[in-house]
């Protein structure tokens, strides 16, 4: 937490590092870490604009800071949702207990856009259905952390967070000499692991998994190429695969190779042209029968983005009290409905005040805060609202925890959130670091890169 003055302890080493070090020096080294940035191409896609669509992601070399005791509980809150969320995902493709007991409207399951009826009935290996869970936290306070929302599908940015970690750590050694920073360069190899944990039944030998990108022109695919190949795995295409008998093989140059897991960085509607649209020519006809066979493991499972759908997102300290028999260690942003009459009557009434959000929204787009619009913003969006309550959550504007940053004035306060990767397969790891995205410009909550954020590497003191 920083406010232009006040630096909490974990930051002292980095605070005497600043004052030691000339201006001129600092923003050197700033243009540095940008310059590597744009040698190496990390990219990412804006949509909805015209002309040249693909920037460079802004970085910020100021890191930002966790203690080992932090982190711990913020460990354990994170590997706990990850648990009941997956719980939950089993439960309601299986016996909905959780709806029969009235915990969660039956409605707000089975009639959401991402409840996939072709998935009920599946086993999937471990009982996982969500092997990557992206879980974006804010601080409030000093013991205060908040969830803002849960990604179960295909949460992006761990690239960021791994080459944020090399570029600091080959433009500031002598920083890393002197402290203690936990690691996070295992990740890929804790990834590979996880979904090879995964594997089906039949699997002989060492399992063979593969990363099924949409292509080229998706806005993650510097990630799905750069994670494929720190995993040492094949970056695949739907064409790249096909489906014989009871198994999915992969063309190679040697002839067929059998495949056991698919990492799949596509969305559930373009998996398979025989189950879900038709018209897909980026997924793998029949794929959907093998992996309902148990003849290859998809991570994450389709179907698994019921779980952080914005609505279901309020019910999830029930589902850690239900599946766990656990009280919550994170505590959810309180929530209202707009599909509820009393809570879209008081959303109505605050809108100026609130942050009102898509259900099934993304990458920040979509959204309105209210404290940050105009009349006309706030008057136009309540119009949407009324059109189609279903879709629309709102929050409190929460006095977001600042990180120190460097911007062309020198050092100054910005906001910032958290998004650490929890894998889980037969294990569940938590990575000690995340993908830190920052507010650059003054005053903003807005974080996301496609709304003018940026990012930053995230240390966790080792004591």
């Amino acid at each position: 937490m920083y406010d232009g003055k006040r630096v909490r302890p974990a930051y002292a080493k980095l605070l005497d590092w600043v004052e030691s070090t000339s201006p001129e020096a600092l923003s050197q080294k700033q243009r540095q870490a940008e310059a590597l940035f744009r040698r190496i191409g990390i990219t990412f896609a804006v949509y909805g604009e015209g002309g040249d669509t693909e920037r460079l992601i802004p970085f910020d070399m100021m890191p930002r800071v966790f203690t080992e005791y932090e982190w711990r509980r913020l460990e354990r809150g994170v590997k706990q949702r990850a648990r009941a969320l997956n719980a939950f995902l089993y439960d309601v493709y299986h016996r909905a207990e959780i709806t029969r007991a009235g915990i969660i409207p039956a409605d707000l399951v089975f009639r959401n856009e991402a409840y996939e009826p072709a998935v009920v009935g599946i086993d999937p290996p471990a009982g996982v259905y969500s092997h990557i869970v992206g879980i974006d936290l804010v601080r409030t306070g000093p013991e205060e952390f908040f969830v803002l929302e849960d990604n179960c599908r295909t949460p992006s940015g761990v690239s960021y967070m791994l080459e944020n970690r090399e570029i600091m750590m080959r433009m500031f050694p002598d920083l890393f000499r002197a402290t203690r920073i936990a690691p996070v360069d295992d990740y890929p190899d804790r990834l590979r692991r996880t979904l090879a944990s995964v594997a089906p039944a039949s699997c002989e030998g060492q399992p063979v998994s593969v990363l099924l990108s949409p292509g080229a022109f998706n806005s993650a695919y510097y990630e799905h190429s750069f994670l494929a190949d720190q995993m040492g795995i094949e970056l695949v295409e739907g064409q790249d695969l096909f489906v014989q008998g009871d198994f999915v093989y992969m063309r190679t140059t040697e002839g067929p190779k059998r495949v056991h897991v698919i990492y799949r960085r596509l969305d559930d509607s373009f998996l398979d042209p025989l189950c879900f649209r038709p018209e897909s020519m980026l997924g793998v006809p029949g794929l959907m029968n093998v992996y309902r066979s148990g003849g290859v493991a998809i991570a994450s499972a389709p179907g698994a983005g019921v779980a952080d759908d914005k609505a279901v997102y309020i019910y999830v300290p029930e589902m850690i009290r239900f599946y766990l028999g656990e009280e919550p260690i994170l505590k959810n942003v309180q929530t209202w409905k707009c599909a509820d009459p009393s809570d879209r009557k008081f959303v109505l009434e605050n809108l100026a005040d609130l942050v009102v959000k898509e259900v099934h929204g993304s990458g920040g787009y979509g959204m309105l805060v209210g404290p940050k619009s105009t009349k006309e913003q706030v008057a136009a969006y309540a119009e949407r609202i009324k059109g189609d309550p279903a879709a629309f959550i709102a929050q409190p504007t929460l006095a977001l925890s600042t990180c120190p940053t460097f911007v062309d004035e020198g050092l100054a306060p910005r906001h910032v959130d958290l998004r650490p990767f929890c894998l889980v397969g037969r294990e569940v790891h938590l990575c000690p670091g995340g993908l830190t995205r920052v507010a650059l410009k003054e005053g903003s909550l807005v974080v996301n890169s496609s709304q003018g954020g940026g990012v930053k590497d995230t240390w966790v003191l080792a004591d």
